[in-house]
């Protein structure tokens, strides 16, 4: 019998107060997402190339996870206050029929339990389910072939959702049962005196306006001027005054709602206009706090989710070659490496193979004043033809000395950024030998260089020196074609007058990072061989898959099989996987989480202002009642209550978008958020904004349907329609 009691109360329950029920779900789905994180293909896929990030990335996950099982056991709590005030007149029923307290406390530790069960079963497979179809998404992102998908289920994520779950659960029945316990029969029969409603005065109200609105307004001036200056403790600084600030707004403004009641042109009680204000007002400034941490977690919620949403957006750059060429690049002894490459076992992942020679060029044998070498080149007429396409503003701080550092940004104008490269390099640049560029070309399918013996091409890196379009840079071609019109030499090397070929392709030099240069001179041949450095010398063997077998297998896979014939062999390699893995960490990590938190915050935002509805909704039911005996209609006062639910999920979040907009702005300035003219960033941003409104729609709806079946179970008078 008391089983039979015990399943059938949790039963109502769930369909009293599914809000609650659904939000359990969804956190025992997420705390499996995030904890099966290490089981997803592309992570075991990624642990190949960057094994360790990815380890210090799931070394965090533990911390994520115990700081949403920290959330949502407040959540628990305030959901079982609700609980409490829902079902008060129940347990004082039980009371009074000779039930005792401890039997009592035991039947609800025992519906929680019921509840929690299957809200890990519903929860578990859903997180099972969803943690399929990211893995299997982001697989297909990646590209077909990459990785053989296989099905898994993480048993230790399903055991530390389920411990941590039902430890949360647990500690808050006990403390939802300690306060019942120490409940007279009367209180739980006719529940407690109303609190009075202390609405202040309104200068009072007025004064907590405007010092919530001058906390706010210095915390968004912090964020967006003075986030960097002092980073951690200004960061913390901001968080702490925009928090006072929403509190202090939230308890003035909901105060002075009756205002608005007051002042109404309307003072009948048609259509509940008042009514409705009255009950918002009451919902809003005697929960001040709570909504304005609402307001607080909706804002992390927008930055957050803003954040990973632009991360994604980034996921198109991994597929993107960009400038990259070659897929491997190895080292070793230059014979042994040939004799490897073109072995029977190698050639048919072997094609465009390139020997690649670089070395420093060397300096003059005599010293200057400082005792410091001199250098072999002399570009004093190109520095000034660059100094002279410059913008005005950097001009003159060039030539007066005011500008002694140069960084290279994409900010910057092309000129300027030549000049700090060529600034830093030209004295001492890096070679190379016109043969092993030409090979690169012809990779391309460009024309060879040709170079005459007094002739050079300037080779800018595009991985580190930013231009638009790889085949050319303007400013600097239309330098180099006015001087060859004019038969003008910019440049000297050793007292000998050299001319520079304009519009040389550029691509980069190796698959990866092992080549790691702003600019290098590409030579003819013999001035390699007589200006080298020969303790600089280096030389890297590149080859890139051939394209019948993309084609066929895709690239990814004949990548892998040759780096797995590459690793056996005992050469030092790299490959455009360690750069492709690296974005995609970078992509991965950057995403995860951040959309996770920002997700949990939304939900349990949304469950807070749900319930604390709903507790207000049963606190005041009996004024519904009373209106119904003053001639107010049923659809009047849903309509009344509607209102108010509209209000009170668009309070928080009026204010919430403001603040989120601020550190939005803030973190595209400090570029934290990178956001570029792409084009999947307007439907990626418009379907994460869908789902954001969605939810908040969801809850907004959910709470009006129960609030309206809790005006239905009101006692009405006759024909009240």
């Amino acid at each position: 019998m008391f089983s039979r009691l015990i399943y059938r109360n949790a039963k109502r329950s769930r369909k009293e107060n599914f809000i609650y029920f659904a939000t359990l779900i969804t956190a025992v789905a997420s705390f499996y997402i995030i904890l099966s994180l290490g089981k997803q293909d592309v992570i075991l896929f990624l642990k190949e190339f960057e094994s360790d990030a990815i380890d210090k990335l799931l070394a965090q996950m533990p911390i994520v996870y115990l700081f949403a099982l920290f959330l949502l056991f407040f959540l628990v709590l305030f959901a079982n206050r609700y609980q409490l005030i829902r079902r008060s007149k129940e347990f004082g029923l039980y009371l009074m029929l000779g039930t005792r307290k401890e039997r009592l406390i035991r039947g609800l530790l025992a519906e929680g339990f019921v509840t929690s069960v299957l809200a890990l079963i519903g929860g578990l497979l859903i997180g099972v389910f969803l943690a399929e179809i990211i893995s299997l998404t982001v697989s297909r992102f990646v590209g077909q072939g990459i990785i053989g998908h296989q099905i898994s289920l993480s048993v230790s994520a399903i055991f530390f959702t389920i411990i941590g779950f039902l430890f949360i659960q647990f500690i808050a029945l006990i403390i939802l049962g300690g306060r019942l316990f120490h409940q007279e029969v009367h209180q739980l029969l006719y529940g407690q005196m109303d609190k009075k409603q202390d609405m202040g005065h309104v200068k009072g109200n007025i004064l907590h306006i405007l010092a919530g609105s001058i906390l706010l307004g210095v915390a968004y001036w912090i964020v967006l001027y003075r986030f960097m200056d002092f980073a951690g403790p200004l960061l913390f600084a901001a968080l702490a005054l925009g928090s006072l600030g929403t509190i202090l707004f939230m308890r003035g403004f909901g105060k002075l709602l009756g205002l608005l009641a007051s002042l109404s042109e309307r003072k009948s009680t048609k259509g509940l206009r008042t009514f409705t204000l009255r009950q918002f007002q009451e919902n809003v400034a005697n929960k001040s706090a709570s909504v304005a941490v609402t307001s607080i977690l909706i804002t992390l919620s927008i930055i957050l989710i803003t954040n990973g949403a632009s991360t994604m957006i980034g996921l198109e750059s991994v597929f993107t070659r960009s400038s990259s060429l070659y897929d491997f690049t190895v080292n070793g002894d230059n014979q042994r490496v040939e004799q490897f490459l073109t072995s029977e076992k190698m050639v048919p992942y072997v094609e465009d193979l390139n020997l690649l020679e670089i070395g420093k060029m060397k300096y003059r044998d005599e010293r200057g004043e400082d005792d410091s070498p001199l250098s072999l080149v002399d570009w004093s007429k190109l520095r000034e033809q660059i100094i002279m396409a410059l913008p005005s503003n950097y001009k003159e701080q060039i030539l007066s000395g005011e500008m002694q550092g140069y960084s290279i940004s994409s900010d910057n104008p092309e000129a300027l950024n030549l000049f700090g490269v060529l600034e830093i390099d030209a004295k001492s640049p890096y070679l190379i030998p016109e043969s092993s560029y030409n090979g690169l070309l012809k990779a391309i399918g460009e024309k060879p260089l040709n170079l005459h013996s007094d002739e050079i091409a300037l080779y800018f890196n595009p991985d580190f020196m930013p231009m638009d379009d790889p085949e050319s840079l303007p400013v600097l071609d239309r330098i180099l074609e006015r001087a060859a019109e004019e038969g003008q030499s910019l440049m000297s090397i050793h007292d000998q007058a050299i001319y520079i070929r304009p519009s040389t392709p550029m691509r980069g030099l190796v698959a990866d990072r092992s080549v790691q240069i702003h600019s290098a001179f590409i030579v003819p041949e013999p001035m390699f061989e007589q200006l080298l450095n020969k303790e600089t010398y280096m030389t890297y063997w590149n080859f890139r898959i051939p394209q019948k077998l993309q084609d066929e297998q895709g690239l990814m896979k004949p990548m892998m099989e040759a780096r797995d014939l590459l690793t056996s062999s005992g050469f030092v390699f790299e490959s455009y996987l360690q750069n492709f893995g690296r974005k995609l960490f970078y992509v991965v990590a950057g995403s995860y989480t951040t959309l996770y938190m920002g997700f949990l915050f939304l939900v349990i935002a949304c469950t807070v202002l749900a319930l604390q509805f709903l507790t207000q909704m049963k606190q005041t039911g009996g004024r519904y009642a009373t209106l119904s005996m003053l001639g107010a209609k049923r659809n009047q006062m849903k309509r009344s209550m509607h209102r108010q639910v509209l209000w009170t999920f668009l309070l928080p979040v009026s204010l919430a978008c403001v603040s989120g907009a601020v550190g939005i702005r803030a973190m595209i300035s400090f570029v934290m958020i990178r956001i570029e003219d792409n084009a999947l960033l307007y439907p990626i941003a418009f379907a994460f904004a869908c789902i954001v409104i969605a939810t908040m729609a969801i809850y907004g709806v959910a709470v009006a349907r129960t609030a309206d079946h809790e005006i239905d179970k009101l006692r009405w008078k006759p024909n009240i329609d």
